[in-house]
C-alpha cells in the first residue's frame, strides 16, 4: 500500500513550448490560457502574473493528470491526481504535497480515507482492504499504523495499540457473538522463539497471549472467565 512519490514527474517550470491565452501588461501569462510543453505535457487553466494559480488541468505525457487548484505553480488547495498505475488521490494539497484530508484509491482497489502530511498517511484515517473487506481504523504516523487503532473484520474486530504496522501490547478481540478475549501481543524475533542465534536472518513474529474472556450477559453486564490469569 505504498503511495510515496507517486507524482514526481516533470512539471511546467519555465516558459518553453507554446502558449495561447491571456497576458497582463507586463506580457506575463495572466488569466485563462493553454500551454504545450516540449516534453508533451499540457496545462489548461488559470494563470496569475506568469504562474499557474487557480483552477487548472495539467496532463502529463506519461498519462497522469491533475485537476484542481494551483497557487504559484504548485498544487495547492483541493484537487484530484490520476496516476499512470490506475491509482487516484482526491483531496487537499499543500505546496505540491498531499496534506490535510484526502482519499487515495490504490490499483488493487484498496482505499485510504483520512489525514495526510507531506505525502504520507499521518493522523486519523481508515484503510479498507478490498480483497478481504477488512479495514484498519485509527492512528497513523509517517505512513504506518501507530498508537491506538482497530482492525475490523466481518464477524470480529481487534482493538489495541499498534507499532510499525503491527499490533503490540495490551488489546482485545471483540466478537459479534457477544464475547471479548483480552490479552497481549508480543513482537519477538524468530531466534527468540526458536532459540536460534543467527541475528542476520532474524524477522519479527507476533505472538498473542490470551488472558481472559468476558461474556455479555442479558442485562448487559460483563462476566469474566479466566483463561490464564484474571483481567486486571
Amino acid at each position: 500500500m505504498s503511495d510515496a512519490g507517486s507524482e514526481d514527474f516533470d512539471d511546467e517550470r519555465g516558459y518553453l513550448g507554446e502558449y495561447e491565452g491571456d497576458r497582463n501588461e507586463a506580457g506575463e501569462r495572466h488569466g485563462v490560457g493553454r500551454a504545450v510543453l516540449p516534453n508533451g505535457d499540457t496545462y489548461q487553466g488559470m494563470y496569475e502574473n506568469g504562474k499557474r494559480s487557480g483552477q487548472g488541468t495539467y496532463r502529463f505525457a506519461n498519462g497522469a493528470r491533475y485537476l484542481g487548484d494551483y497557487y504559484q505553480n504548485e498544487k495547492h488547495g483541493q484537487g484530484t491526481f490520476y496516476y499512470p498505475d490506475g491509482s487516484k488521490y482526491e483531496g487537499s494539497w499543500v505546496k505540491d504535497l498531499r496534506q490535510g484530508h484526502g482519499v487515495y484509491t490504490y490499483p488493487n482497489g484498496d482505499t485510504y480515507d483520512g489525514e495526510w502530511l507531506c505525502h504520507m498517511r499521518h493522523g486519523q484515517g481508515i484503510y479498507h482492504y478490498h480483497e478481504t473487506g477488512s479495514k484498519y481504523k485509527g492512528s497513523w504516523v509517517k505512513g504506518k499504523m501507530e498508537s491506538a487503532g482497530e482492525i475490523i473484520h466481518l464477524n470480529h474486530r481487534y482493538q489495541g495499540n499498534f507499532v510499525n504496522n503491527s499490533p503490540c501490547g495490551l488489546g482485545k478481540y471483540v466478537f459479534n457473538i457477544g464475547c471479548e478475549q483480552h490479552g497481549e501481543y508480543l513482537q519477538k524475533s524468530e531466534e527468540e522463539i526458536e532459540g536460534s542465534e543467527d541475528e542476520a536472518d532474524s524477522t519479527m513474529v507476533l505472538k498473542w497471549i490470551p488472558k481472559c474472556v468476558t461474556l455479555q450477559t442479558p442485562d448487559h453486564k460483563k462476566e469474566a472467565a479466566s483463561v490464564r490469569e484474571p483481567c486486571s
